[in-house]
């Protein structure tokens, strides 16, 4: 049963194939022709008329992707600065809490190296 059918879809396969013209035209790609070759004027202006619009497509699309470009970096610029506010606010707050805790902190620390200077000369001087 398979053989049948692999037989009859080979056969329309190549009935279609040899229905196809054998030439391939040539597609028009838009793009940068030179137009020196151009025998007529008419011809020559038609070419330089279509470069002239392929130019002005690329300018325009062009455009418009260095102007999505610009917009997401300023959307990413304005981020940055939001967050770099936050850390500023968060900066001076840490440094108020700092100040904070040293008015807060006793001053018998401070105190306590002193006299643990004091206490050394002492201590020499009973060894003598």
């Amino acid at each position: 049963m398979i053989a049948p059918m692999a037989r009859i879809t080979f056969v329309a396969f190549a009935l279609l194939t040899a229905s196809w013209p054998a030439t391939v035209h040539a597609q028009d790609v838009p793009g940068i022709e030179i137009c020196t070759v151009e025998k007529t004027m008419e011809r020559r202006t038609s070419c330089l008329q279509s470069n002239v619009d392929f130019l002005m497509k690329t300018i325009t699309k062009l455009s418009g992707d260095h102007q999505r470009r610009v917009d997401a970096a300023n959307r990413q610029i304005d981020g940055l600065k939001a967050a770099v506010a936050s850390l500023e606010k968060l900066v001076e707050e840490q440094k108020k809490a700092i100040e904070d805790v040293k008015k807060a902190a006793p001053p018998a620390k401070d105190a306590a190296p002193a006299a643990k200077k004091d206490a050394a000369p002492a201590a020499k001087e009973g060894a003598k």
